[in-house]
């Protein structure tokens, strides 16, 4: 939560860019996928070799774009849902591609397999923290709880990787340990909130043999965003911790 509460901080500190490109003809979508593939590169060209200072320094700035694009939507008022759904999905590229490359790295080179499986853990945790918030919203359920959102997890794993780069020692797989049990704990909160909720409801479910509706959930687009910045259509439904594209601001991204 902690980078949720950053948030309106860092995007008055890029108005003046964002302002700027939302003049030139600078698309919001562009400067998502921009942002995706800087973070995507700068993971595997830097995480995967064990250079974790520059790989740092790239992701963040790339990172930052994740505010930009929901200033140029906004200035512009050209929210939309295919917006929301490409700015999710690419955080989730990203995420994956950072952790993923961690795993390579302390699997190979890096010789710490206790180190790799943390990193394989909070992969995967994250994933299903985003899928679980994504599935209990289209059931009608909030899901805005949690000890670490996307900003948090971000910020922590940048963080303990940047002053690993400049020579801390062990803090990276620490942090790794540590993320992943907040990650899982994360997942446990949130599946503990939805069934309260369904308690509270009263709801007797479907009927035997009842086809339930498929959602977005299932097979389809993650509109969880965990917190991050999204293009949101007008009229669509805000989701709590979520500063949307079109300018919503209520998770990571930390600097997302």
């Amino acid at each position: 939560m902690l980078a949720s509460k950053a948030r309106p901080q860092i995007q008055r500190l890029l108005e003046p860019v964002s302002r700027w490109a939302a003049r030139t003809s600078v698309s919001p979508d562009l400067v998502t996928i921009i942002g995706t593939v800087g973070v995507v590169g700068g993971a595997l060209g830097f995480f995967t070799r064990g250079s974790f200072f520059l790989g740092t320094v790239v992701i963040t700035l790339f990172v930052f774009s994740d505010l930009i694009d929901g200033v140029i939507a906004r200035a512009r008022g050209i929210s939309t849902k295919w917006g929301a759904f490409l700015d999710s999905t690419s955080d989730r590229i990203g995420d994956g591609a950072v952790f993923g490359s961690l795993v390579i790295w302390y699997a190979g080179d890096g010789n710490s397999l206790h180190a790799a499986i943390a990193a394989l853990i909070s992969l995967v945790a994250a994933a299903v923290t985003s899928y679980v918030k994504a599935r209990a919203e289209s059931l009608g359920y909030t899901c805005n709880v949690g000890l670490a959102e996307r900003g948090e997890r971000l910020l922590v794993l940048l963080v303990a990787a940047g002053l690993d780069g400049l020579g801390v020692p062990h803090l990276l797989p620490v942090a790794l340990w540590v993320l992943a049990a907040a990650t899982s704990i994360t997942v446990g909160q949130r599946i503990w909130h939805v069934y309260r909720q369904f308690q509270r409801s009263g709801d007797p479910g479907l009927p035997a043999g009842t086809a339930q509706p498929a959602t977005a959930a299932d097979g389809g687009a993650d509109t969880d965003t965990d917190g991050d910045a999204g293009q949101q259509a007008a009229g669509a439904p805000a989701v709590a911790g979520q500063a949307g594209r079109a300018g919503a601001v209520s998770s990571v991204g930390p600097l997302s």
